[in-house]
């Protein structure tokens, strides 16, 4: 759990870095919007590489309370629980018009290759991920609401990809056809 003041600055600079990058937001940025003094970051914080890996937690965090409601509702399907957690974030991203795309995939892209601590993190927020798609994928298996065939965890792994690689073509297209082309790949046909 953090602190009111490191989740404020976590907050203020995540916006900023999941607009223009890790690499284009400066330290001075962050405190500014943060309204903090540089003594106060570092209290927190032990560098802006530091910095960046917390912020990685924090928007997991933010995005699993937000979504908690979808996930833990017990009265959909399987299928019907991953469908409105989708469908979540597209509402999410046609919020921002759809051009700031996801921040973990933005760093992703931006990091992964370049700083291996980076990876390592992001690398884990992504298996988190596809282990939940997983869960709801053997439950549906298990409740035969899905074809035999699919194997929970391949599946899982290629819908992860498919959405990130969503993710990157609405972000080119600032629209939601390629969010709308996933959802009816998924839903409609590998998932039917």
């Amino acid at each position: 759990m953090f602190s009111k003041t490191k989740e404020h600055i976590l907050a203020c600079g995540g916006e900023i870095i999941h607009h223009k990058g890790f690499n284009a937001t400066g330290l001075q940025e962050i405190l500014h919007s943060a309204g903090v003094p540089k003594g106060s970051f570092y209290f927190y914080f032990k560098s802006k590489d530091d910095f960046g890996l917390a912020l990685i937690d924090h928007y997991r965090e933010q995005f699993a309370e937000q979504l908690r409601p979808v996930i833990k509702d017990d009265s959909l399907s399987p299928v019907d629980r991953l469908q409105r957690f989708f469908l979540w974030f597209h509402d999410h991203f046609a919020a921002s018009g759809y051009i700031k795309g996801c921040p973990i995939g933005n760093l992703i892209q931006e990091m992964g290759d370049i700083h291996p601590a980076f990876r390592e993190k992001l690398h884990d927020s992504l298996e988190r991920l596809i282990a939940f798609v997983r869960g709801q994928l053997e439950l549906a298996h298990e409740q035969q609401l899905i074809p035999s065939h699919l194997d929970p965890d391949a599946t899982a792994r290629f819908i992860i990809s498919a959405w990130q690689g969503a993710l990157i073509r609405m972000k080119a297209v600032a629209g939601p056809e390629p969010l709308e082309n996933f959802h009816s790949m998924i839903f409609s046909v590998l998932l039917r």
